[in-house]
């Protein structure tokens, strides 16, 4: 009996999945920047400045998860003159709206003139 016990044990993941309301489970993601020391806001909240990593609330699948607005927003601001905001936008899905993938990690680049100077590395599944 205690075999067959320790046998099913041993496919369980050595590092189990925060877990958070509605079913969702945490993500951690590291924000980079070109310049670091740049102020990074989640959603309007200011939540550091970079290099800084933080915690998404997603669903199993490793998408975002709708709390009650259709839009994840990441903002990071210029360090230097002559900088560009940039802001990257995930869509967290409801009422048969698709939802995006959770990055494992987001670098922006302040120095791009143009919307959308950053890079996102796709996130590990957590099950």
């Amino acid at each position: 009996m205690l075999a067959l016990f320790a046998a099913g044990c041993a496919g369980e993941p050595a590092n189990k999945p925060e877990h958070g309301r509605d079913g969702t489970i945490a993500y951690h993601v590291k924000i980079e920047s070109s310049d670091p020391g740049a102020r990074v806001e989640v959603n309007d909240d200011f939540v550091g400045v970079t290099p800084v990593e933080i915690k998404i609330w997603g669903d199993r699948d490793g998408t975002f998860h709708n709390f009650g607005s259709a839009d994840f927003i990441i903002r990071v601001h210029p360090v230097k003159d002559g900088q560009s905001v940039q802001t990257k936008v995930f869509r967290t899905g409801g009422w048969f709206a698709q939802e995006d993938r959770v990055p494992g990690h987001l670098f922006f680049d302040l120095n791009q003139k143009a919307p959308g100077g950053f890079t996102v590395e796709p996130g590990k599944s957590r099950y």
